[in-house]
C-alpha cells in the first residue's frame, strides 16, 4: 500500500509540475507542441489513475480480510452500506447542480463582461443573469438538505 501511495504522490507531483509549466509557458494551437508533451501527459495521468485504483483496491482487500470480531468493534453498528449509498444519493443533487451552474456561469460571465465593456449601464442586468445561473447550485443544495432530513 505504501508503494501505491508513493506512486500516487509522484504522479500527482508530475501533473502539478505540468500545470506549472503550462502556466509559465502557455500552449496555443498555432505553434507545434514539444515531442515530449503528449507522452508525458498520458504517462502522468495514466499512472495517477492506476495508482489511485490500486490504493482503492488494496484498501478494500485489507478491510475484507479483517476478521468479523475486529470489524464489529471498528465499524459503527448503526451505519450500513445502504446508509452510505443514501449519503451518496444525498450528495448527487448538489454535485450535479454545482457542475451545471459552473457550465452556465462561464458563458454568461464572458458575455456579461463583453456587454459591460460596451455599455456600463448593463451591469445590473448582467448580475441578475449571473445570479439566476448561480441559483441552479443553490437549488441543488436545498434539495440535498431536504433529502438529508429523510435519512
Amino acid at each position: 500500500m505504501t508503494i501505491s501511495l508513493l506512486i500516487l504522490s509522484i504522479s500527482l507531483a508530475g501533473v502539478i509540475a505540468l500545470g506549472i509549466y503550462f502556466e509559465i509557458k502557455p500552449f496555443n494551437g498555432a505553434k507545434t507542441a514539444p515531442i515530449w508533451l503528449k507522452s508525458s501527459i498520458v504517462i502522468n495521468l495514466s499512472t495517477f489513475v492506476l495508482a489511485l485504483f490500486g490504493t482503492l483496491f488494496i484498501g478494500m482487500q485489507e478491510v475484507m480480510a479483517m476478521p468479523d470480531e475486529v470489524l464489529a468493534v471498528a465499524v459503527n453498528p448503526e451505519f450500513s452500506i445502504g446508509k452510505g449509498m443514501a449519503f451518496i444519493g444525498v450528495a448527487l443533487p448538489t454535485c450535479i447542480a454545482t457542475y451545471a451552474a459552473g457550465m452556465a456561469i462561464g458563458p454568461i460571465g464572458a458575455a456579461s463582461l463583453a456587454a459591460i465593456s460596451e455599455k456600463p449601464e448593463n451591469f445590473g442586468r448582467s448580475l441578475i443573469y449571473l445570479g439566476l445561473a448561480e441559483g441552479i447550485a443553490i437549488y441543488g443544495l436545498v434539495v440535498s438538505i431536504l433529502l438529508m432530513g429523510k435519512i
